[in-house]
């Protein structure tokens, strides 16, 4: 029998339905319905020892599932077995938890979910995961003021995707001419001809008299992939209103932004570096702002969903919001739309990783799993292990969703740093070595071991190869190709980063990357940095995101004026590029994985590992979501050593791994008391680390 309910042990909350609810409820259209939520305790080291779910009919309150209770650890992606799911039907769900203690908690409150068509869950293009409806939200301006010219000028601060409500007032109808645009000129005019992509419209419109509210006509606004429920948007930042009459007035202004639900409460970072904060500012918001369509995209300019964009907006959305359906809908329209470079292709099993290791939910990857033995693109290796996209076949393609396919390494083509293309590409090879390495690890998580270690033979034979067939011992790097004799940034970042480079051999890979400074894309940023990070050049990784030069993230806010990513580093290089492009916000992703070290290691955050890399900073504090609740963690570094301070939730457990610094053994403090952990390298290494609030200190 278990004990009363324990006030100390707080009533679940953040419940999700098939990872949606958090936004109100969607209609599921599989009958492989998941239950998550957060387990709430007041005591440190809370785990969770039991739970117990009850489902209800919304209409009567008819009970189709009560688990009763259940022993067990699980509160993420808890399968639904109960009664058959109707279709077209609203549904309650509530659930309590007990602790090691055996202590009850109360029911949570209910959340609302409901069905659509009902169908099993199958694979490849019957499942789609559920999402919530783009929503507008209007934001006030940041000033309001009089140009020398006689024209008003609104600056709303940031770029939006968004339409625009003006309110005048004046004794008499009048017409003006609004301007809208991201840029703006060095005497506060919108700008007329911004460059590439860079957005602005022009309309001319009549007000009445009085007090009038009125909508600005978006005729020219680029709606594809908006649904009919949104007000015409456009991305803007400034507005100037020109031929005001003296005696009229710009009462207030709206931008009405469209984006995905977010909660913009979820995540926060300071650091000892305004450069860095300024950075992390940028990239988040960029995850918001460009969410407007309700799938990841390219940006404004082609508004199209691409495998490379969608996986570092995925991870970047993972750390700025505790919401999972926009990057599942997303991967799972790109498995069955793929684009057409041989690199993304493979991107699909890195995102299905992800997807799988954050949410710790099954569904997605088990419905898809054919699909995504496909994308591995075992079928293009020769004997070697090695692929070439010159091999594909009719039936190759077939299987992948293409009629034809082609290596990119990096875009535009500008920034390739001289990439020599050879039928055995080096980038296109670590990406498949790291797609088969993953793809070993989904087919065990879904029971197929035969699969499993069928992926894990291949691995290791792309390993072997890869490092007998691509390094150059005199150069000491990897080459672009099989038979080239050029070695660019591309091939030994991506080495680095996906774990093909072996110990003897990193220093010299290391040394040529530094000695190459950011010669990639935005896009390639995310692999430079892991690289980085992997190997221990957390002092370079920080000195290239905080860089103020002319290929950094302070350099898009500061040169071009953009208040998201932009496509590209800067005009130069892709004159047709647009201001709001996720793919350029690497840092939303590396600053909390990396410079913070918080990654789950135990898929759905059951276990994380949080090991920081200050990379010169002093001090960091972060606050990031987690499907099992908010992590909170600071560091300082001082003379006398490192100190870090974690905030864990419920039902988690954690490694921490401390920077050695000059200590010599792994003696460390946690929360006053002293303890052994172990050497790791550059770090020292608790593991076991509960819930709640805890100080580990390393002294030298």
């Amino acid at each position: 029998m278990s004990r009363q309910t324990d006030p100390t042990l707080l009533a679940p909350s953040g419940l999700l339905c098939s990872l949606a609810g958090m936004h109100g409820p969607v209609a599921l259209t599989s009958t492989n319905a998941t239950f998550t939520w957060v387990m709430e305790s007041a005591l440190p080291g809370a785990m969770q020892s039991a739970y117990a779910i009850e489902v209800t009919v919304e209409r009567d309150g008819t009970i189709v599932w009560n688990t009763g209770k259940v022993i067990s650890q699980d509160s993420v992606a808890v399968p639904y077995t109960g009664k058959p799911l109707l279709p077209e039907t609203n549904y309650a769900w509530r659930v309590r938890t007990w602790d090691s203690r055996d202590s009850a908690s109360a029911w949570s409150c209910q959340q609302q979910f409901k069905t659509g068509t009902l169908h099993e869950s199958g694979h490849g293009s019957r499942f789609t995961t559920p999402r919530y409806d783009v929503v507008q939200t209007p934001v006030s301006p940041r000033l309001i003021r009089q140009l020398v010219s006689g024209s008003v000028l609104v600056d709303f601060a940031r770029d939006a995707f968004a339409g625009l409500d003006l309110t005048f007032e004046a004794p008499n109808p009048f017409t003006v001419h609004v301007h809208m645009g991201e840029a703006a000129e060095p005497d506060g005019r919108v700008c007329r001809t911004p460059p590439g992509t860079v957005r602005y419209h022009t309309v001319e419109m009549p007000v009445s008299s009085g007090s009038a509210t009125v909508r600005v006509p978006l005729t020219t606004a680029d709606m594809r992939l908006m649904p009919d429920s949104i007000v015409a948007v456009m991305p803007f930042r400034y507005v100037e209103i020109e031929g005001l009459p003296r005696d009229a007035s710009v009462v207030s202004a709206s931008q009405i932004m469209a984006h995905y639900p977010f909660d913009d409460s979820a995540a926060t970072f300071q650091s000892s570096s305004p450069e860095l904060d300024a950075v992390w500012d940028l990239c988040k918001y960029t995850m918001k702002a460009t969410s407007f369509g309700g799938v990841f995209v390219d940006g404004d300019r082609e508004r199209l969903p691409y495998e490379a964009d969608a996986l570092i907006n995925q991870l970047g959305y993972y750390y700025c919001d505790r919401e999972y359906t926009l990057a599942r809908y997303s991967h799972e329209y790109l498995i069955v739309n793929p684009t057409w470079p041989t690199e993304w292709i493979l991107d699909s099993v890195l995102i299905a990783w992800n997807d799988y290791l954050y949410t710790g939910d099954l569904t997605s990857i088990r419905a898809f799993y054919h699909d995504l033995k496909a994308k591995t693109l075992t079928d293009l290796s020769r004997a070697d292990g090695l692929i070439s996209s010159s091999n594909a076949t009719p039936e190759i393609l077939s299987a992948v969703y293409r009629d034809h396919i082609k290596d990119i390494v990096d875009w535009p083509f500008v920034e390739w740093d001289d990439y020599e293309f050879l039928p055995i590409n080096t980038v296109v090879n670590a990406f498949h070595y790291r797609a088969v390495a993953i793809m070993a690890q989904i087919a065990s998580a879904l029971g197929f071991s035969d699969d499993a270690e069928a992926y894990r033979a291949q691995a290791r034979r792309v390993y072997d190869s890869f490092n007998a067939v691509l390094y150059a011992t005199v150069a000491g790097a990897y080459v672009d190709g099989e038979g080239s004799a050029h070695s660019s940034l591309h091939a030994n970042m991506i080495a680095l980063a996906f774990g093909l480079v072996p110990e003897d051999r990193q220093p010299r890979v290391m040394q040529f990357v530094r000695s190459k400074g950011m010669a990639c894309s935005v896009y390639g940023a995310q692999f430079l940095l892991e690289a980085c990070y992997a190997t221990g050049m957390d002092d370079y990784a920080m000195e290239l995101m905080s860089s103020s030069g002319p290929r950094s993230w302070l350099s898009m806010m500061r040169d071009l004026g953009a208040t998201m990513t932009t496509e590209a580093w800067d005009g130069i290089v892709k004159p047709n590029q647009d201001w709001n492009h996720a793919w350029g916000a690497a840092p939303a992703n590396i600053i909390p994985r990396f410079v913070m070290g918080i990654e789950p290691i135990d898929p759905g955050y059951r276990v994380v590992r949080i090991r920081p890399q200050p990379g010169g900073l002093s001090s960091a504090q972060i606050k990031t979501p987690t499907i099992r609740g908010a992590i909170e963690a600071a560091f300082d570094v001082t003379e006398h050593g490192f100190e870090l301070t974690v905030q864990l939730p419920a039902n988690m457990t954690a490694e921490v791994w401390l920077p050695r610094g000059t200590a010599e053994a792994a003696h460390l403090t946690l929360d006053e008391g002293d303890v052994t952990g172990r050497v790791e390298g550059r770090f020292l290494v608790l593991t076991g680390v509960g819930s709640g609030r805890h100080r580990i200190a390393r002294r030298g």
